[in-house]
């Protein structure tokens, strides 16, 4: 149903390409993964990752709210346009609060978060008037005003009770992204019931582009570090290896799964599960490209030094948190998990108390050549058959 002022302002299911507008808007989570990578550098410890897990959850879920928005509405029209860029400013906004927001910026992270979301949503409340899609800008408003009190008493309250409050107020809106956002008297979503209103095609293009947006970070790193220093042999390897991993990455997500969402999603009896599957695999693996790239500056920076236990966990740890997103996204879209990406992850965990002894260009060599294995291993299985179809699980 597409009544009043919505039906101008909607996009249509022809409009299945992203638009400029949301390739725009990616450019400001340039800066954010930058950030958050610049933030687990400078507290590169279990407290250093768990706060950069959660501004990182905080981001993601700015980034899928908007794009939700953008796939509501014609990103074409000039109010659309319009009320897209205050949400692009906020997140410039929040970006240059995530290194301090656990100090002196807090509030201005929880709070430049919440108006992005809660206005965003109260907006198009507004604008989806007599639209039946309405009842699901209202079902989220009201899960982030639940999660809302959580946000700002810990800007108020000191450090480690702040990271404990802002984990529990992005769980609790993973949590209802999970069962459906069930709200009162407007119950939850059903299974065949979307927050998409344009096209999966239009969905999965948007997870594609975002993971692109996210490898740029590892990019930049491997590009700026290596200019602050001497071309030297050590380097110099280590920078190719960096970019080599980076293309990794790249290659082993786009193969098969990564160019067939769009197919998952319309052949699933269970749409909305399949879209949750995808968002938590794609949390889990830019989480993971942010940890490759924090990598990567280290064995740059120190080629041949002595490797710390913590710079091992990032180098090691990086691709198998990867290997394990991706593992989640293939299910998602094939209904099953290839046993290379299983073997190796744990190949990886397992490695990592060994390569104490060895220098970090050694622990980066390891970690290319285990992505490099998965990544064969892919070609050899697939060579010569026809291209799978989507198999999303029941």
């Amino acid at each position: 149903m597409r009544t009043g002022r919505a039906s101008k302002l909607l996009r249509t299911p022809e409009q299945a390409r992203s638009a400029f507008l949301e390739l725009f808007f990616d450019l400001v989570f340039v800066l954010v993964f930058f950030q958050l990578s610049r933030q687990l550098l400078e507290q590169l410890s279990w407290a250093g990752a768990f706060q950069t897990l959660v501004l990182l959850f905080a981001v993601l879920h700015l980034w899928g709210a908007t794009t939700r928005l953008l796939d509501a509405f014609d990103p074409r029209h000039p109010l659309v346009q319009l009320l897209t860029m205050p949400i692009m400013f906020g997140a410039l906004v929040l970006a240059a609060a995530a290194p301090e927001a656990f100090g002196q910026r807090g509030l201005v992270f929880a709070g430049a978060y919440l108006t992005i979301r809660l206005g965003g949503l109260a907006i198009a409340i507004f604008l989806l008037r007599g639209h039946e899609a309405q009842a699901s800008a209202v079902r989220i408003f009201f899960w982030v005003g639940v999660s809302a009190p959580a946000w700002i008493a810990g800007a108020l309250l000191p450090e480690g009770v702040r990271a404990a409050l802002w984990m529990t107020a992005a769980a609790v809106e993973f949590a209802a992204l999970a069962l459906g956002f069930p709200t009162p008297r407007l119950g939850r979503h059903g299974p065949r019931r979307l927050e998409v209103v344009a096209s999966e095609e239009h969905m999965g293009e948007r997870y594609q582009q975002f993971f692109i947006v996210a490898l740029g970070e590892p990019i930049l790193v491997t590009g700026l570090t290596f200019a602050t220093g001497e071309f030297g042999p050590a380097r110099s390897i280590a920078t190719l290896l960096a970019f080599t991993t980076t293309t990794l990455l790249w290659r082993i997500y786009i193969h098969r799964a990564g160019a067939l969402l769009a197919g998952a999603i319309s052949a699933s009896h269970d749409p909305l599960r399949v879209s949750v599957l995808t968002f938590y695999a794609h949390v889990i693996m830019v989480a993971a490209v942010v940890a490759v790239a924090v990598g990567d500056e280290l064995v740059i920076t120190h080629p041949l030094g002595h490797s710390e236990p913590a710079w091992i966990a990032v180098i090691l740890g990086g691709p198998a948190l990867f290997l394990a997103g991706r593992a989640i996204f293939e299910y998602a879209v094939f209904g099953r998990v290839s046993l290379p990406r299983v073997i190796g992850a744990l190949a990886l965990i397992a490695l990592t108390p060994a390569m104490r002894p060895v220098p970090p260009l050694a622990v980066a060599t390891v970690a290319a050549l285990i992505l490099a294995c998965v990544g064969v291993a892919d070609e050899v299985r697939t060579r010569g058959r026809p291209s799978e179809p989507p198999s999303p699980p029941r």
